[in-house]
C-alpha cells in the first residue's frame, strides 16, 4: 500500500470536540449565541487580554484591526515580506500601502534594525508577524514604535501559546490577531480572533464583524459600513473544546518538533530552525532550510513520489504576481527573504505524527539529498 503522509492534520478529539459541535446543532443558536461568548471569554483569559472578538478568519481579524484604527488611503504600514500573503493584503483592503522590511537570517522574523529607515511621515503602524510560532524581538519593535508615535498590530495568527520573555504573544500590540485554520495549533475549521485591551476598539470590531450594527446589535440597525465576518456557533464550540486541551496539543507538537530536530542533525545539508533562548516556541509548522546547491523543488518532487507532502513556506510576498504588477517589486529588493524563501521546506507536521513516519520522512529526505540528482549546480 502506498504511504500517504499529509502536510498537516487537525487534532480532533472524537469525544469532546465532536460532541461539542453536535450539542450546538441541537440548540436554536447556530450564530451569535452563547458559545461565541464563551470562546471569546476563554481566549481573552488564556492570552491575557481584556477583550476578544471572534471572527471568521485570521485575515478578517487583521482587516478589522486595520479598519478600526482608521488606517487608510495614503497611509503606510511597515511589515514583513516573509509571511502568508494575508498579513500584507489586509493593509491593501483599506487602501493603505504595505512597506516591506527584510527579515533576520536566523529567526525569519522582521529585522528591527531595518525598521527605522523605512519610517516616513506617512507611516501609521508596524505590523510584525510571529513567523511559524517564533516570537518577534518585541522589545526592539515596541521601542521603535514608541519613539516614532506608531501603533503596533501584532499578527500572531501562527503563534498561539508562544511567549517572548515570559509574556504571551498576542499581548504586545494595541490589538492582535489569531487564526484557527485546520493547520493551526487549535482549529475551528475556519476562524480567527482579535484580542485587545482597548474597549473602544473592541466594540468597533464587534460592530464591523456584524454588518456594522450598533452597540445594542439591533438586527436591522446599521450605524456604519460593516462586514459579515461572524464566527458561527459550531466553530466557536469547537474552539472552546480545543482551547480546553491547548497545553496538551502544544506539548504534542513540541515533541514532534524535538524528534525532527534530533534526527535532522544527521544531515549536514539541512539548516534547522533557530529558536532564541528568551522565547517559548509554539510550533505552527516545521520548516527547515536546505543549504545552497540543493534544488528544493526537486526534493519536493521526490518526496511527493514517495507519498510525503511538503510545501515551500513561504514564497516572498513582494514577488507575488499581483504585488509585482501593482508596486513594481523585483528580485533583489529583499535579499534575505528571497534567499531564505528559495531554501525553505515545510515537512509534514502535526501532533499525531508517529515516530515511524518521522523516521520514514527523514530517510526519504536523506536519500533525495545524497542521490546527487537534486543539486542545482
Amino acid at each position: 500500500m502506498k504511504i500517504n503522509i499529509p502536510l498537516s492534520r487537525p487534532d480532533i478529539d472524537d469525544d469532546d470536540d465532536i460532541h461539542s459541535v453536535v450539542c450546538v446543532l441541537k440548540t436554536p443558536y447556530l450564530s451569535i449565541g452563547p458559545k461565541l461568548v464563551e470562546f471569546e471569554t476563554k481566549m481573552a483569559q488564556y492570552v491575557g487580554r481584556k477583550y476578544a472578538i471572534g471572527v471568521n478568519s485570521g485575515t478578517s481579524a487583521l482587516h478589522l484591526i486595520i479598519r478600526s484604527l482608521g488606517i487608510g488611503e495614503g497611509d503606510e504600514v511597515i511589515t514583513t515580506p516573509f509571511s502568508f500573503v494575508a498579513s500584507a493584503n489586509c493593509i491593501l483592503f483599506e487602501g493603505a500601502r504595505p512597506v516591506f522590511v527584510d527579515i533576520e537570517e536566523e529567526t525569519l522574523n522582521i529585522n528591527p534594525e531595518l525598521i527605522q529607515k523605512a519610517v516616513t511621515k506617512k507611516t501609521k503602524a508596524l505590523l510584525p508577524v510571529d513567523i511559524f510560532g517564533h516570537p518577534c524581538d518585541w522589545d526592539a519593535i515596541l521601542e521603535i514604535a514608541y519613539r516614532n508615535g506608531l501603533v503596533v498590530i501584532e499578527d500572531s495568527c501562527e503563534a498561539l501559546g508562544a511567549e517572548y520573555r515570559g509574556q504571551k504573544c498576542g499581548t504586545f500590540g494595541v490589538a492582535s490577531a489569531f487564526g484557527f485554520y485546520p493547520n493551526k495549533q487549535i482549529t475551528t475549521g475556519e476562524g480567527g480572533m482579535i484580542v485587545t485591551d482597548d474597549e473602544v476598539l473592541a466594540n468597533l470590531c464587534r460592530s464591523l464583524r456584524n454588518q456594522g450594527r450598533g452597540d445594542d446589535m439591533s438586527w436591522l440597525d446599521h450605524e456604519r459600513l460593516g462586514y459579515n465576518y461572524r464566527l458561527d456557533e459550531m466553530s466557536a464550540a469547537l474552539g472552546v473544546s480545543q482551547l480546553r486541551r491547548i497545553d496538551d496539543i502544544l506539548n504534542k507538537r513540541a515533541q514532534v518538533a524535538d524528534q525532527y530536530i534530533s534526527r535532522l542533525k544527521e544531515i549536514d545539508e539541512v539548516i534547522l530552525p533557530k529558536i532564541n533562548s528568551d522565547v517559548k516556541m509554539s510550533w505552527f509548522v516545521f520548516v527547515v532550510r536546505l543549504k545552497d546547491g540543493i534544488d528544493r523543488d526537486k526534493i519536493m518532487g521526490f518526496l511527493k513520489e514517495k507519498g510525503v507532502a511538503s510545501k515551500p513556506y513561504f514564497p516572498p510576498i513582494h514577488l507575488q504576481p499581483f504585488y509585482v504588477r501593482q508596486f513594481g517589486f523585483k528580485t533583489g529588493d529583499f535579499p534575505v527573504t528571497e534567499r531564505v524563501s528559495r531554501q525553505c521546506l515545510a515537512l509534514p507536521f502535526y501532533g499525531s505524527l508517529s515516530s515511524e513516519n518521522i523516521d520514514f520522512i527523514i530517510d526519504i529526505l536523506k536519500q533525495a539529498i545524497l542521490s546527487g540528482k537534486y543539486s542545482d549546480v
